[in-house]
């Protein structure tokens, strides 16, 4: 755990973006492909801490990118060499490009100058995808992670950004995954190898900091 001063220097907010990861209707909203995962999302209070750590990022000038899982209607370009994209496949509510479901779920809000990265293969927000482009022509150095899957998409976002160079920092509170008592285990004994483990508390209160400072 990192001290106060580490963590806030981690954050410095002209340095730090923040990854939403999947967090679109289709996955975590009402009408969610996956109910478990969404329920889970809601019922832990992930999405109500992702939606205030992207409130306080547009307060205080964080950059905030949203990674959508997504996928054409006759299936062009996606993934099929694994059993989860069969799976995705069959479920009654598909993430198909330029419908609801592909839209950031509330209550999180998306602001003007938020970026929205759409990938139509693989599992990783950032590998394959424009993320660590412009996370460079940015000047970023940090990335915040919040979102879901704690089961896959998450974990992919934070050894990708570790690969590429990048501090990973989890909110810890503000990731979901299936079931409920693996997201904890995922931080514990994997996620905290890697990235700096933190509460959506800890790091609001380092950008009201900044902003005082």
């Amino acid at each position: 755990m990192p001290s106060v001063e580490q963590l806030a220097a981690q954050l410095e907010p002209a340095t730090t973006a923040l990854l939403t990861v999947e967090c679109q209707r289709g996955v975590v909203g009402e009408q969610s492909a996956l109910p478990e995962l969404a329920a889970e999302a809601r019922l832990s209070g992930a999405l109500h801490h992702i939606a205030r750590l992207v409130a306080g990022a547009h307060g205080i000038g964080v950059q905030v990118i949203h990674a959508i899982a997504e996928r054409r209607p006759d299936g062009r370009g996606s993934s099929h060499n694994a059993r989860l994209f069969h799976a995705a496949g069959r479920l009654p509510v598909q993430q198909h490009c330029g419908t609801t479901a592909v839209r950031v779920a509330p209550p999180i809000e998306v602001a003007e100058e938020d970026l929205v990265v759409r990938r139509l293969h693989g599992l990783s927000p950032i590998a394959g995808t424009d993320v660590d482009a412009l996370l460079r022509n940015l000047g970023c150095r940090t990335l915040l992670i919040c979102g879901v899957s704690a089961n896959v998409a998450v974990p992919n976002a934070v050894f990708d950004a570790v690969n590429l160079g990048y501090t990973a920092v989890v909110a810890s509170d503000a990731i979901a995954g299936v079931p409920a008592e693996y997201t904890p285990a995922m931080i514990r004994h994997t996620l905290a190898l890697v990235a700096t483990i933190a509460t959506s508390d800890e790091i609001l209160s380092c950008w009201r900091q900044a902003i005082r400072s």
